[in-house]
């Protein structure tokens, strides 16, 4: 195609005018190079990374083969993680809305099986969940596939990474034959090929090989020995002051091992791995997200799927030897018009890798000794917010808004300074500037939200007096 215009594609009138509304002018490049394909029937691997828009590639085209008349499920997209099944599902609805009553149902594990099972009930034209608890549906039978027309596999990748190909394979068998089946990765391990081959016909393949804005991310390496390493991490984030950084580990060891260094120094640090309970990931990542967490340190699996905003730095306490997984992990900063540094640390040991990067970049590191870290800020990199939790969430009718008047109409708060509000099923999540941090808590434990009285605590670390 030689124009990123959604007018170009055989999209109903309702649809083009809905991405309008939506800001949608132009398409992103996997958008531009996957749509023609899947809305033409083709089978389909793209090879796309986070934040490239994938979500509504393979959402239009899902959304175009749908007949709304019959209520059955007709499309299936099976993603890693609730967290990314969550987003999905909102997209989904977001782009639906060019036609009435398109109804999108999120089934996920670590939810409760009894609303779910209400809501199949009930009857639904898409299904957004994760491999486990789909099969679950199926071999219960509370949900059907015999009427699927389109199957998506959303972060295939880490689906394998995270032990999902028995199950994926069992819910592709009770789906019918004859169906469009698009895939999604972000590498391209051997085992995307091996699946694809079970599960696809003939399928098309679009890999883009997207390089980083020049400029845009800069990345510097510094040499360190293993006693160092941990300790260098310090030194980055109070000599560059990044409001938010990713810090990448390879093993779920030296994330553990890192959080208790930071927080010894006075840094805000959460940890975010597989061994988490899926309650206690949901509430790193809404701290992170919403700015009162400085630093979440992670493996690979674990951050795969993450799409967090104003992303200022990224440190790789260790180097991957998969290239392709750094060039993704430098890659959630430096995101739209906004810049982002990439710090590296690399032993002797791990020279090599350094040299692949090297090699896959086109151009040699740029190395800076550890002599130069010096801390430019007054006292530990503190975050700019604190996050309260409220006990009530949607099953009580709770909604920002709410929340928001109680802290700026009874409270008195002002509004520009409170952060964002994350309503769960039973959990509220509210930033605020850590100067007023008391103030809003003491106005949700004595005031009302919605004309209710409700219990708020301290979710993220309590500010400094």
């Amino acid at each position: 195609m030689t124009t990123l215009s959604f007018s170009q594609l055989p999209l109903a009138p309702a649809m083009l005018a809905n991405l309008q509304t939506l800001g949608y002018t132009a398409m992103t490049p996997i958008q531009a190079a996957s749509l023609p394909l899947a809305l033409g029937g083709r089978d389909l691997i793209a090879q796309a990374k986070t934040g490239s828009g994938k979500t509504a590639a393979f959402a239009l085209a899902l959304l175009a083969r749908l007949d709304v008349r019959r209520f059955e499920v007709q499309a299936l997209v099976l993603c890693p993680t609730r967290e990314l099944a969550d987003q999905v599902t909102q997209e989904i609805r977001r782009l639906a809305r060019a036609e009435d009553h398109v109804k999108t149902l999120t089934l996920c594990g670590g939810a409760t099986m009894r609303p779910q099972l209400a809501s199949l009930a009930h009857g639904a034209h898409i299904v957004v969940g994760t491999p486990g608890r789909i099969l679950d549906h199926l071999q219960r039978g509370s949900l059907a596939l015999t009427a699927l027309n389109t199957l998506v596999l959303d972060e295939a990748d880490r689906m394998l990474d995270m032990g999902f190909a028995d199950d994926i394979s069992q819910v592709a068998k009770q789906c019918p034959a004859q169906r469009q089946t698009l895939l999604f990765s972000a590498t391209y391990p051997e085992g995307i090929a091996t699946m694809a081959s079970k599960l696809m016909r003939d399928p098309a393949e679009v890999k883009l090989t997207e390089q980083h804005a020049a400029g845009k991310i800069r990345q510097r390496f510094y040499e360190v020995t293993e006693s160092q390493r941990l300790h260098a991490v310090g030194l980055l984030l109070n000599h560059f002051r990044p409001v938010s950084t990713l810090a990448f580990c390879n093993t779920k060891q030296q994330c553990h091992d890192l959080v208790s260094v930071l927080r010894a120094q006075g840094i805000v640090a959460l940890e975010l791995h597989g061994d988490l309970e899926q309650r206690d990931r949901d509430q790193v990542l809404v701290q992170f997200a919403n700015r009162s967490c400085s630093v979440l340190v992670a493996t690979d699996v674990a951050a795969r799927g993450l799409d967090i905003a104003q992303l200022e730095a990224v440190i790789n306490v260790d180097i991957t030897p998969d290239v392709e997984i750094h060039t993704h992990r430098i890659g959630r900063t430096g995101r739209a018009d906004a810049h982002g540094w990439a710090f590296s640390l690399a032993s002797l040991d791990e020279m090599g890798r350094v040299g692949r990067i090297d090699e896959m970049q086109g151009e040699a590191s740029v190395w800076h000794a550890l002599s130069e870290l010096t801390p430019t800020g007054s006292g530990p990199l503190r975050p700019p917010m604190v996050t309260l939790q409220i006990l009530g969430g949607r099953k009580d009718k709770l909604r920002p808004g709410d929340v928001l008047g109680a802290l700026t109409q009874e409270g008195g708060l002002p509004a520009a300074r409170i952060g964002k509000i994350n309503v769960n099923d039973f959990s509220t999540y509210v930033a605020v500037e850590r100067e007023i941090a008391e103030r809003a808590l003491s106005a949700l434990n004595t005031g009302k939200v919605k004309g209710k009285r409700v219990k708020a605590r301290w979710l993220s670390e309590l500010p400094e007096s």
